[in-house]
């Protein structure tokens, strides 16, 4: 509802202003009534209205001083009305050329007052809209600031630029929020995966209020990691009256309602001010990576996870290069006995579960450094952690013995895949695959084990070479197999849905939407007629 100041000095003027028309009906509300331009002001200065309906001749102040006031002083863009008799049209017409929005010739006429009504709905829908673009605007620009102090990549300009349009004081952490990860080997459409993180994002910023600044889309653009990023500041669970954990908790309940998934938070350690943002995002992709050795949780804290004691960091050195050799040499039996080795040194040393995660967390770094060495143009952290996950089985405790023999086991598989150079290959071979068993089952999972590459390694293969999943590449190739039967039969739709691949006829349809822009009727339709 848009407000509106009444203001003339006849009280039969205001009452019938206030009875011609349904004013909640066409959208406006009465918000106050005066009788003249100091009362308006006075009234004003207490009460925002949208728009002031003025008599031109009044007592005190006129309604053109009132327009001149107000646009001078730059106390209200209010729109302005002004109400005027045949003999004030000279007048009227100086008060459009101080921005005024419309004039009402008395006696006031019911249709005249809805089209100048309408015209003032009209306005306001375009500033709320150019309103709404500008706050967009300025939110991508900060976004994009605090993007580079994220990564650490910024200057005095990036940093001033975001201390001066956010609120910065006190400590924060670097939380990245994140939808549970699937299990190894399933996919989801990039389509779902965007429009999910959307959601998240909204869902965060309807919480965050005020601060919602402090939440970026899209930190890992450069990766295929769906996540949305958070810079939580201390003094947001102080005037929250809760202590940090809870206030995170309560934030992540609040996205798992709004998007009805599970999500999960990985925080970084908080840091002292803004500008050392990076290094707290620096240990939540740290904890990206060793998520798949944890017990599953709903918020990682770095503190817990990666904990390093005041007598210093025990390592079992000889333990680890032993087991990283033969990880390395991918000899099973070696690789087994490696582990043992190393769990009962930990074992004998008596040490308790953080010793056991800061050896734990030594060798995973290495394997990372291992694979990197020798193809850096994948995400060699996401592929650790999917490796990592695709070993746990039901029934085996994260990071113990039987879950490390077999992670060790396919990591090494892994690495020798990538000394052999099984990319030069294996992307043409898959793509075979698709063109000849594209109306079958296929998955990801299955052409990694009939071709013997790791499912997270061949993932991260397909989106470097196509910039999108396999699950897409794959849906895409029956869309345009289905266009082309669409063309050249005159088979039924659902018959051509089953042709390529799709048993679900309404998934089929609101694929092919997706990918040609309309039904497979349309598209037939439009094809044959030459549209």
């Amino acid at each position: 509802m848009l407000k509106v100041l009444l203001v003339d000095d006849e009280p039969f003027i205001i009452q019938g202003l206030k009875v011609i028309i349904d004013w909640e009906n066409e959208g406006f509300e009465i918000a106050g009534m005066v009788s003249n331009g100091k009362e308006a002001l006075q009234f004003l200065e207490n009460e925002n209205v949208d728009l002031v309906i003025a008599d031109i001749r009044m007592p005190e102040m006129t309604g053109l001083e009132l327009l001149e006031t107000l646009r001078k002083d730059k106390k209200s863009d209010v729109y302005f009305v002004i109400l005027s008799g045949y003999a004030d049209f000279s007048y009227a017409q100086q008060a459009m050329q101080n921005d005024c929005t419309d004039y009402i010739l008395k006696p006031v006429d019911k249709e005249m007052l809805l089209k100048v009504l309408n015209k003032v709905l009209v306005l306001k829908n375009e500033k709320n809209k150019i309103d709404e673009d500008n706050k967009k605007m300025k939110q991508a620009y900060l976004a994009g600031h605090l993007i580079s102090l994220i990564r650490g990549k910024y200057d005095e300009v990036n940093l001033n630029y975001v201390k001066e349009n956010m609120r910065c004081e006190g400590g924060a952490r670097y939380v990245e929020i994140q939808v549970e990860q699937l299990p190894a080997g399933d996919e989801i459409l990039d389509s779902d995966m965007r429009s999910l993180q959307r959601k998240m994002y909204e869902s965060c910023v309807a919480f965050l209020g005020a601060d919602s600044a402090h939440c970026v889309f899209d930190v890992s653009v450069n990766e295929k990691v769906y996540d949305i990023g958070f810079i939580c500041s201390d003094y947001m669970a102080e005037e929250a009256a809760k202590n940090e954990r809870k206030y995170l908790e309560d934030l992540r309940r609040y996205i798992c309602d709004n998007t009805q998934k599970n999500i999960v938070m990985l925080v970084g350690r908080k840091v002292s001010d803004i500008s050392k943002i990076a290094r707290s995002y620096g240990n939540a992709c740290m904890l990206r990576s060793f998520q798949g050795f944890r017990i599953v949780k709903s918020i990682y804290y770095y503190e817990d996870e990666v904990k390093i004691s005041a007598d210093g960091i025990v390592l079992c050195k000889d333990s680890l290069d032993e087991l990283l050799r033969t990880v390395e040499q991918n000899n099973h039996v070696e690789i087994r006995n490696a582990v043992a080795t190393f769990y009962d040194e930990m074992s004998s040393m008596g040490m308790n579960g953080e010793s056991m995660n800061l050896n734990i967390n030594y060798l995973l770094f290495q394997f990372i450094h291992l694979a990197s060495e020798q193809d850096d143009n994948v995400n060699q952290q996401e592929i650790l952690r999917l490796i990592s996950e695709s070993s746990f089985k039901t029934g085996i405790e994260r990071g113990s013995r039987a879950h490390m023999t077999r992670f060790c086991c396919e990591y090494g598989d892994y690495l020798s895949q990538l000394r052999k150079n099984v990319s030069r290959g294996v992307i043409g071979m898959v793509e075979k695959e698709v063109r000849d068993n594209y109306a079958t089952n296929i998955t990801l999972k299955s052409l990694s084990e009939k071709y013997y590459v790791n499912s997270a390694y061949l993932g991260q293969l397909f989106r470097k070479k196509y910039g999108q999943s396999f699950k897409d590449y794959l849906n895409n190739y029956r869309m345009e197999r289905a266009a082309e039967l669409l063309l050249r039969t005159d088979k039924k739709i659902i018959q051509i849905a089953e042709e390529v691949g799709y048993h679900d006829m309404d998934y089929f349809v609101n694929r092919f939407i997706q990918v040609k822009g309309c039904t497979p009727a349309r598209f037939r339709r439009q094809m044959q007629s030459g549209e």
